[in-house]
């Protein structure tokens, strides 16, 4: 079998639905029903976690590379905490080399997925935070995680759209998504990762 790690934070580990809900979960289902023989994702993922507390749980995780697979999904807790684009570009950077490294040095075995848009959701317009400039900051961040994939040859797609479209799919804290949202998440990724697998 293929091996998969999966890095992120709540949006990977899936923050109120079943394991088998998490669109890591779901992508590597989905590509098993497709015929391609991965396993089931090794996880690395926290609710709360910021692309700092990422790579010091890197930093101190056990890893068996190369993996087949990796993907990266990172950065809401960033821009949650008012923490600047810039600094979120570079430590978002160091973090896709750290990917591409478990993946055997392979850009082309590494998928970034964007954050998705909290500032839709119930949670958002009960904290009384402006939700347009929310919006705004993720368009900001998002559009960085993308620039650095793309110049580091990594796969990136683009879930904020479906976060959108969807906001009433979510799980039972009116913030995370629901497994339904993730199941169109990983419908996104399906394409693009059967790609780099082929």
């Amino acid at each position: 079998m293929l091996a998969y790690l999966a890095l992120g934070d709540s949006y990977t580990i899936g923050e109120g639905v079943p394991a088998e809900g998490r669109w890591p979960m779901r992508l590597a289902a989905a590509l098993r029903m497709q015929g391609v023989a991965l396993a089931d994702p090794a996880i690395l993922a926290t609710t709360g976690w910021t692309t700092d507390e990422l790579s010091a749980a890197m930093d101190a995780a056990e890893f068996a590379p190369p993996y087949d697979l990796v993907s990266l999904l990172i950065g809401v807790n960033n821009q949650y905490r008012g923490r600047s684009a810039d600094d979120y570009r570079g430590e978002f950077r160091r973090l896709l080399e750290r990917a591409i490294a478990l993946a055997g040095d392979r850009p082309g075995r590494t998928l970034v997925l964007s954050i998705p848009d909290w500032g839709v959701t119930p949670f958002a317009r009960d904290s009384g935070r402006d939700t347009a400039r929310i919006a705004a900051e993720l368009d900001a961040f998002n559009a960085i995680a993308g620039e650095e994939s793309r110049r580091a040859g990594a796969a990136f797609v683009d879930i904020a759209p479906i976060s959108r479209e969807f906001p009433s799919l979510l799980a039972g804290d009116g913030l995370h998504p629901s497994a339904a949202q993730y199941a169109l998440w990983a419908e996104a990724a399906l394409p693009v990762a059967r790609r780099l697998l082929a």
